[in-house]
């Protein structure tokens, strides 16, 4: 019933997080008219502190506890000269701060039992502390001594060119890492969104200090950060604490806007290195295919996720069920439809930004097959513009759920979900909320979201490896034209 109610009207919404409303279809899914009660049962609670920073936390029962810091900031608000700015400055975070050097930060997490750690995406940095419940304080009180103090010293900056240059050798040689950024570079190639998290090497050997400072002084804004935890304490005490050392940081004024909107761009950028082929397996081509995507709040962002997981992935060797007992189309096809050639794997993916996002499927396969294993995963796509049935999209929710659940799993996990969804659409969407607007997906949605976006749309296609039987763009573009026609 309660399904049901979810469901019915014709009201038209803004997308997942505007107030208690869900996501627009063409039969129409309104506004949230159940009893109000039902989404007090989420137990993330926020406070805004008066320079504009906001607290949140969900209490578990746990006997330790994880807080970070999610800042609305990433490579995507650099420029072509300070490119890979945000996450050096990840690196340069745990190098010492005008309260302790490096070697008392390091004892001092230690002797807590304590984790430290960062990471740097194309629209958030994170940093954020792992601990017992009674070192809370002491966790907040680290965190904004790095992200306030850091002295980025000039001896560790020039050795943490040589780390980053390390670790770019690293990702250079992890195929699906290159695949993606290349996919960016692509799609967005008029875009910083188009720019990859570390940059280029030119960049790294030649950031200065004075760059590392001015993007903090730009980006780390009270408004623009979120402090968020999970753990076995009471939210005012985190509060408190957040007040105490966070206080000070002042509200950035009017939010400074991305310097353009990232228009995506149909285009392919295709790679034959023979040089790499010992890393990527004899004769393995690499391949993805990128349609635009949706941004985070868009009304039909939680379909995007379902038409994901509808089309699912396959990994040769690997799951419980054979291929061909699988009810997923797509993977049977994949996995047995190769004639002699080999399929090594595919996977669906959906990426969301604040203002578009990426949506496709990334594949690997032997060189003789693959035309034949780009054209059924294009067809795979059309057969959500034109063929999806209940059964498929009632699978590809239960696995989403699946997921959604899993990913929860730790303390760290919550308070990751808590500060992304606090950043993306200003709110924690309660999971009970969530379920429901899966709930009213159903094939004919899915079709008419697959149509409207997929159907006869523009890609991006990058590759890597030999591709001597890849089909031109303009085929490609022609087949997502003409499939089921």
């Amino acid at each position: 019933m309660l399904s049901r109610a979810l469901c019915k009207g014709s009201a038209a919404v803004r997308g997942p997080v505007s107030g208690s409303r869900v996501a627009s279809s063409r039969r129409g899914l309104a506004t949230l008219t159940a009893d109000p009660a039902i989404w007090k049962q989420t137990p993330t609670q926020v406070t805004t502190l008066s320079n504009g920073l906001r607290v949140a936390s969900q209490q578990t029962f746990d006997e330790t506890a994880t807080v970070g810091v999610w800042i609305d900031a990433g490579s995507r608000f650099e420029t072509k000269e300070n490119n890979g700015t945000a996450h050096f400055l990840e690196h340069m975070a745990f190098k010492g701060t005008r309260r302790r050097n490096r070697i008392q930060l390091e004892t001092e997490i230690e002797n807590m039992g304590g984790h430290l750690n960062a990471y740097t995406s194309r629209e958030q940095t994170v940093y954020y502390a792992k601990c017992f419940k009674s070192d809370l304080r002491q966790g907040v009180d680290i965190l904004a001594d790095i992200l306030t103090n850091s002295t980025l010293d000039q001896m560790h900056l020039d050795f943490e060119r040589g780390v980053i240059l390390r670790e770019m050798e690293e990702v250079e040689k992890t195929t699906e890492e290159v695949i993606f950024d290349r996919l960016h570079l692509t799609a967005f190639h008029d875009s910083p969104l188009g720019y990859t998290i570390l940059g280029p090497v030119e960049n790294i050997q030649s950031i200065t200090r004075q760059q590392l400072t001015e993007y903090v002084q730009t980006n780390y804004k009270a408004d623009r950060m979120v402090i968020a935890a999970a753990g076995h304490f009471e939210h005012g005490e985190l509060v408190k604490h957040a007040e105490e050392f966070f206080g000070g940081y002042k509200h950035g004024g009017p939010k400074p806007l991305v310097q353009e909107f990232p228009k995506f761009t149909a285009a392919e950028l295709l790679y034959r290195d023979d040089e790499q082929q010992e890393q990527l397996g004899p004769g393995l081509a690499h391949f993805a295919v990128g349609y635009e995507g949706v941004p985070w709040t868009h009304s039909d962002a939680i379909t995007f996720m379902v038409m994901q997981s509808t089309l699912g992935s396959y990994k040769r060797g690997e799951g419980l069920v054979p291929p061909k007992l699988s009810g997923n189309r797509l993977t049977n096809n994949i996995a047995n439809n190769m004639g002699q050639g080999s399929a090594e794997m595919y996977s669906a993916f959906n990426t969301c930004y604040k203002d578009t996002g990426l949506f496709g499927f990334y594949a690997q396969c032997e060189e003789s097959v693959v035309d034949r294993c780009m054209d059924e995963l294009l067809f795979g796509v059309s057969e959500l513009v034109h063929n999806a049935t209940e059964e498929e999209v009632e699978r590809g929710k239960r696995q989403l759920k699946t997921t959604l659940f899993g990913n929860l799993d730790s303390t760290t996990a919550i308070a990751e979900d808590i500060g992304r969804q606090l950043l993306v659409y200003g709110r924690r969407v309660p999971m009970p909320e969530l379920l429901l607007r899966l709930d009213c997906i159903d094939a004919t949605e899915v079709r008419r979201v697959a149509r409207k976006f997929l159907h006869d749309a523009d890609i991006a296609v990058t590759g890597l490896g030999p591709l001597g039987s890849m089909p031109p763009l303009v085929e490609l573009r022609r087949r997502t034209r003409t499939m089921r026609l």
